[in-house]
């Protein structure tokens, strides 16, 4: 296995810098750091001691995210992971991460200092500082819902969007909808930009013109349901998709206090299938995300990452729910009030 020796000579540099850098030491400019501790992950090196029983450990960093409870998104992500990864000998350590302490520390020195080899990282924004480091980092990593592209260190998983979101419009317009609005997120994150490009895309591809004024997107769900919802319906949409079921969820509940039904006033699509989506009043429909299944795909890409197979992206089927929050389009009241 790699030593410090080995790191020094390729660099052409001392034992005890190589070390002093690893143990994050102020002596030693940023910029050499930086070197020796990409070096350092390229070749293999790690704070285990050299013994046949070290520990192999992996870890999920999980920001903005409900893992610990059955009913939280992330939960059946991190079990299917670590159904594959701990049969495998691996030690999955979860690790709750802040915008905060990134800054705090790079990300391969924090993945150096705490002896792991890969990680699967959840809930990240565009904004992330670790998401600049991941651009040239070389510590295998998978991100969910994110992509960095060019690095062949680093891989996507996550559901196809564009296939998800042509389900949705073309079974909307096989139910006579022609007035499709949309409601998302942000554009501050790669899944709430690609979800918005889908939604285009998709009215594209079934033959309905894409008007910018049935589009709303905003950080805060209320925001998005009060500020752009009534404009939708004012527009005299029939159907709307939302980025995810939360959102999809607060428009049938304000879409209720504005003496609208659904779905027979107004049709309304999700995307997750989040636990509760069963369980609105109508039932949520909504595109499923197999989120067991996409913690096993987050181990099969850092698989093959260790196996210098560089994933660029690895997408699942998209599946279609249909419950009772959408129907045949129907008129709908001229007043909102």
């Amino acid at each position: 296995m790699p030593t410090i020796n080995d790191i020094a000579a390729r660099l052409g540099v001392s034992k005890s810098t190589v070390s002093k850098a690893l143990n994050n030491a102020n002596d030693v400019s940023e910029s050499l750091k930086k070197r020796i501790i990409e070096t350092a992950v390229e070749i293999g090196y790690t704070k285990n001691r050299i013994r046949k029983d070290s520990t192999k450990k992996l870890c999920i960093i999980i920001e903005n995210m409900d893992y610990e409870n059955p009913t939280g998104f992330g939960y059946e992500i991190v079990i299917g992971f670590k159904q594959l990864a701990v049969p495998a000998g691996w030690e999955v350590d979860v690790v709750p991460m802040t915008e905060k302490f990134q800054k705090t520390i790079s990300y391969d020195m924090f993945m150096l200092e705490n002896k792991y080899q890969g990680a699967f990282i959840l809930g990240f924004s565009l904004i992330d500082p670790w998401m600049e480091d991941l651009k040239s980092s070389n510590t295998p990593t998978v991100l969910y819902d994110n992509y960095i592209p060019e690095n062949p260190k680093v891989a996507y998983v996550g559901v196809n969007n564009d296939e998800g979101f042509n389900i949705a419009i073309a079974y909307l317009k096989s139910l006579g909808h022609k007035t499709i609005g949309y409601l998302g997120g942000s554009l501050e994150s790669h899944i709430t930009i690609s979800r918005y490009n889908a939604y285009i895309h998709a009215m594209e591809n079934n033959g309905f013109c894409v008007d910018k004024d049935l589009i709303g997107c905003s950080y805060f769900i209320s925001e998005c349901t009060q500020k752009y919802l009534p404009v939708l319906l004012k527009k005299r949409a029939t159907a709307i998709l939302c980025s995810h079921d939360s959102l999809a969820n607060a428009a049938m509940i304000h879409c209720a206090e504005l003496k609208y039904n659904v779905p027979e006033d107004i049709s309304i699509i999700g995307f997750d299938d989040a636990p509760f989506s069963a369980y609105t009043m109508p039932g949520l429909t909504t595109i499923r995300q197999d989120r067991n299944a996409l913690g096993r795909c987050g181990y099969y890409a850092l698989s093959s990452l260790f196996n210098k197979t560089s994933i660029s992206s690895l997408l699942l089927r998209a599946e279609f729910i249909e419950r009772g929050s959408t129907g045949r389009a129907k008129s709908i009241p001229e007043n909102i009030d």
